[in-house]
């Protein structure tokens, strides 16, 4: 059951097939369609999904209008408003499915129980939470210190695929560039 999810575990911590299955047994497929909202700003955020298929984009709106694109979240990434996830606050950002998806959501009640009733699951989303950090601070880091050139270079050598995916208006947005000045970087 959710051989994709079950790596993301095992790649981390030990667990049976019995801790295992109990542990994805508090998850819930869902679907959504190209362009559906997943998580508005505003909203309680009780959940957190992981992608098993299709792509998604965590973005907020300025109020000039601008649209600030925080994650692409693709197959085997996860996803939230981890913020407003964790402290029970309203959310700041925008989830919306950028094609079709497949998603497993474990609500927050399930988790915090999970981690509760399991050190292996606390210590599995600790690690998680610890990557994802690093992973944001990197980025901030990128954002603050290399030009758009170095930016775009370091996202197409991570993440070629993305390149398929997305618009590069938004792969724009999520470098902090304008489309224009984005059409005229040259990457050798």
């Amino acid at each position: 059951m959710y051989p994709a999810l079950k790596k993301q575990f095992e790649d981390l911590i030990q667990l049976t097939d019995t801790e295992f299955e109990y542990i994805s047994s508090h998850y819930q497929v869902k679907r959504f369609k190209k362009h559906a909202i997943i998580l508005h700003p505003g909203e309680i955020v009780n959940y957190e999904y992981f992608v098993l298929k299709g792509l998604i984009k965590t973005f907020m709106v300025d109020n000039e209008g601008k649209e600030h694109i925080w994650q692409f979240a693709m197959e085997d990434w996860w996803v939230s408003d981890y913020y407003a996830f964790q402290t029970r606050e309203l959310s700041s950002f925008t989830i919306q499915c950028l094609e079709d998806v497949e998603l497993l959501r474990i609500s927050y009640t399930d988790r915090d129980k999970l981690c509760r009733e399991m050190h292996s699951m606390e210590r599995f989303s600790r690690l998680k939470i610890t990557s994802g950090f690093f992973s944001q601070q990197k980025r901030i880091m990128a954002l603050l210190q290399n030009d758009a050139q170095s930016r775009y270079k370091q996202l197409l050598d991570q993440y070629p695929s993305l390149f398929q995916r997305v618009p590069k208006a938004l792969i724009a947005a999520y470098l902090g560039v304008t489309r224009e000045t984005l059409s005229r970087l040259r990457i050798e």
